[in-house]
């Protein structure tokens, strides 16, 4: 599963997501960062942290926590 999390550089949030993450013991996932990219900016600039199953099409929207991720993850 191709696994993207759409994150800010300096983004508290986008740091408690990334503990979450580790919590929930998701697999690996690629950070993008959308600062400086006005279509990521566009789509993703008041929602991040966003956790995206690039596969399906899926997104997860912030705020989640551990037992949502695990649900949310096939």
């Amino acid at each position: 599963m191709p696994l993207i999390l759409y994150q800010r550089d300096d983004c508290h949030l986008c740091d408690l997501a990334l503990d979450v993450l580790a919590a929930s013991r998701a697999p690996a996932f690629e950070s993008v960062f959308i600062d400086h990219d006005d279509v990521l900016e566009a789509r993703y600039g008041a929602r991040v942290p966003v956790l995206r199953d690039d596969a399906t099409g899926a997104e997860l929207d912030w705020p989640f926590n551990a037992d949502r991720v695990k649900a949310w993850l096939p």
